[in-house]
């Protein structure tokens, strides 16, 4: 067997193994764009350039087994632009075009989350 990946051809005798295991990490970045008078939204702070850098940096370093994906609302969109990385859960917002250098050295390429960038979410009464 064998599948086809960013000019990658990966290929082994489990199949389901691969599957599972495809991306080492996953980086989901709200790009979700709302008319100016509504509340706040990701695609007016940059979100856009913030995937695009992150998607280069796959390119240009040769991480086929990370991935970065476009998403619509992720919710806290006064904190945004915010992403989430699986499989961690890590959280990430606000984010500028100035702090996507470290994300990619240290949490994409090294797997350390970058703590000053994390988004920590209200505590909810109960």
């Amino acid at each position: 067997w064998s599948f086809r990946f960013a000019r990658r051809t990966v290929t082994g005798e489990n199949p389901e193994e691969a599957r599972v295991s495809r991306f080492r990490r996953h980086f989901f970045v709200c790009v979700n764009n709302r008319p100016a008078f509504a509340k706040p939204s990701c695609a007016h702070k940059n979100s856009h350039e913030i995937l695009q850098q992150l998607s280069e940096a796959i390119m240009t370093r040769g991480l086929f087994d990370v991935a970065v994906t476009a998403t619509g609302c992720l919710g806290p969109c006064e904190s945004g632009p915010t992403m989430v990385v699986y499989p961690e859960g890590v959280w990430y917002g606000p984010v500028s075009l100035e702090d996507v250098q470290e994300i990619v050295e240290k949490h994409m390429m090294g797997g350390e989350p970058v703590d000053r960038l994390k988004y920590e979410w209200p505590q909810v009464r109960p």
